[in-house]
């Protein structure tokens, strides 16, 4: 692969502003919509994956939120504390499931955080949409 030209490199780190701040911007607006339930966008997507999983190991939550295992055991130890997931143990997996509380709040807070993301992009068209959501999966591999 050759390298990059001065004005490709230049694009290319507009570009990574740009995600970077929409990114930035939209985590500050989910943990300002989410303080209403007294959660963090973290904890919100311990809550929505356990949620929609049922019951998941704690090692296929952590690679579905992307983070180290010192961080989800973290935010396990957190949501166990706040009463919405329960641990359980078979063997050398450890699986997590929501509480009853949990699945209270779940039912509670997942559709209006929904809306709320995906109001985050009504400045584009479906057609547009579906464009950026395929270049950044092109990006992603």
């Amino acid at each position: 692969m050759s390298a990059l030209t001065r004005k490709e490199e230049r694009l290319g780190i507009l570009l990574w502003f740009r995600l970077s701040r929409f990114y930035n911007r939209s985590i500050r607006e989910t943990n300002h919509h989410l303080k209403k339930w007294k959660l963090t966008a973290a904890q919100f997507d311990v809550l929505a994956q356990v949620g929609a999983a049922g019951r998941i190991s704690q090692q296929e939550l952590a690679e579905k939120l992307v983070v180290t295992k010192g961080n989800i055991t973290q935010l396990i130890h957190k949501a166990e504390e706040l009463g919405l997931i329960g641990r359980e143990q078979e063997w050398k997996t450890k699986y997590i499931s929501l509480t009853e509380a949990g699945q209270l709040l779940y039912n509670e807070i997942v559709p209006p955080q929904e809306q709320f993301q995906a109001s985050q992009f009504q400045s584009l068209d479906q057609g547009e949409q579906k464009l950026l959501l395929e270049l950044l999966r092109k990006l992603r591999a």
